[in-house]
């Protein structure tokens, strides 16, 4: 059954699984690599500070095989005496464990990053079962572990026998040296052998985080149905998301129909469609349109328009094409300059004849709608054009 469960899990994993799993604590990571990182950092920094080392290792030596008869008696001072220069060594030693401590804290940034999780330190009964160990023992992850375990074992053993080899000759003349030279010299011959040891486990780490990262993968890759899952809780439920698009819908409506009184005039069809056009000279390029609809909609602009005396004027044409070419807070088409100003100018001469009276300015009726503007007209030249053809 697990084995047909990994195989159906063909879908790689989506950012949501994945953030869930560094949620919990579970991110790539690759000892290998880490452990490869601190012993090479921690090397060069004791090169790095070899001078205060061998300096206080010199005289411990010093204070070792030579001290007063005195202290030879006393166990105190003599105590006294070797952790005196125990401290030393200590103190000489800290900016290397600084240094490896800044290693092990930095080393998880290669893979996996920080990560900062009390989930990971809950104890887990799971653990416990013996089954599910004992399928640990004898899955993939453990046959890599092996492989790479008797590979170090292999790789490093060999490195370290042909650093010791090729230094034989100076091994042994460290016991013809003098102490502070061959102390200094030994310092140096461990830490030539200790790095090339190490250099040595960089070829595993070279191999493992690859591994790691596709292995990690592999752990969370899903199947097509749990796929669908995720993407239907993360688009959400389709009842709800239509009811928030229809309060949207609602509000919009209502910031539009809030414009409706400023506008400077209602092109109607007069029943189908409702546009609201408004002009500010100087703050506008162009005519805007503040409100359009069809059917009830454009029904409710009229009404409005009515209660607020804003002018209605009917122009089938120039409604169907302002409504099919525009949207709410856009400036009319160019092509429509000519037919808007027209309406616009007899807005203007309306209100001059409110105020002043006069003659009442006749309404236009014949404005220049360009054809391909007009949907209803398009519509027909494409029919005759296609019987023509017929």
């Amino acid at each position: 059954m697990a084995e047909d469960s990994d195989m159906e899990r063909t879908e790689p994993a989506t950012g949501k699984r994945l953030e869930r799993a560094r949620e919990q604590g579970d991110v790539p990571r690759s000892r290998e690599m880490a452990t490869c990182v601190l012993l090479l950092v921690g090397g060069f920094a004791v090169y790095a500070f070899t001078g205060p080392l061998v300096t206080s290792l010199n005289r411990l030596l010093a204070s070792t095989f030579s001290f007063e008869r005195a202290a030879a008696f006393d166990p105190a001072v003599l105590f006294e005496m070797l952790s005196g220069h125990l401290k030393e060594i200590v103190i000489a030693a800290i900016p290397v464990f600084f240094i490896m401590t800044l290693a092990a804290v930095a080393s998880p940034l290669i893979l996996g990053g920080w990560l900062f999780n009390g989930q990971s330190l809950m104890p887990k009964f799971s653990k416990l079962n013996p089954i599910n160990g004992i399928t640990n023992m004898v899955s993939i992850n453990s046959l890599v572990e092996l492989l790479k375990a008797v590979l170090k074992t292999i790789l490093v053993g060999t490195v370290a026998w042909m650093a010791i080899m090729s230094q034989m000759d100076a091994m042994m003349n460290l016991s013809v040296e003098s102490l502070p030279m061959g102390t200094r010299h030994s310092v140096q011959l461990l830490w030539t052998s200790f790095i090339t040891m190490v250099s040595a486990l960089i070829f595993i780490a070279v191999l493992d985080v690859p591994y790691q990262i596709w292995n990690y993968g592999r752990k969370l890759r899903m199947t097509r149905e749990e796929v669908k899952q995720e993407h239907k809780e993360s688009d959400g439920d389709p009842h709800i998301k239509a009811k928030i698009r229809s309060m949207q819908r609602a509000m919009a409506r209502r910031r539009m129909m809030a414009e409706v009184p400023t506008a400077d005039v209602v092109v109607t069809n007069p029943t189908h469609y409702a546009v609201a056009l408004k002009y500010t000279e100087g703050k506008m390029g162009a005519p805007r349109v503040v409100a359009k609809g069809a059917d009830d909609v454009a029904a409710k602009i009229r009404e409005l328009a009515r209660e607020n005396k804003v002018p209605l004027l009917e122009a089938p044409p120039l409604a169907r094409a302002l409504h099919t070419h525009t949207e709410i807070g856009d400036e009319i088409p160019e092509a429509l300059y000519t037919a808007v100003a027209e309406v616009l100018a007899y807005v203007f001469q309306l209100r001059t004849f409110g105020r002043y009276g006069g003659d009442r300015p006749e309404q236009p009726t014949e404005l220049a709608v360009p054809t391909e503007l007009d949907p209803l007209t398009a519509t027909k030249s494409r029919a005759a054009q296609r019987r023509t053809k017929h």
